[in-house]
């Protein structure tokens, strides 16, 4: 399997540049997705869910780690 870098950009999303499969552990189907980067929400606000529609931004959400 091919190393993958993930992001964790400050108070943002989860960033993926390189090609990864996403699948839905409540179905099992994989998402499909069009291209990448893709940036994955962290925030639990996002209306597209599990990508990021920058909804962090409006909700003041914190993402400090530790």
């Amino acid at each position: 399997m091919a190393n993958v870098t993930i992001q964790i950009s400050k108070n943002g999303p989860l960033l993926i540049k390189d090609e990864v499969k996403v699948v839905d552990m409540a179905t099992g189907n994989e998402v499909k997705i069009e291209k990448f980067p893709i940036a994955l929400c962290r925030c639990g606000q996002s209306a597209t869910k599990p990508f990021c529609d920058g909804a962090h931004s409006r909700c003041g959400f914190d993402g400090s780690l530790g």
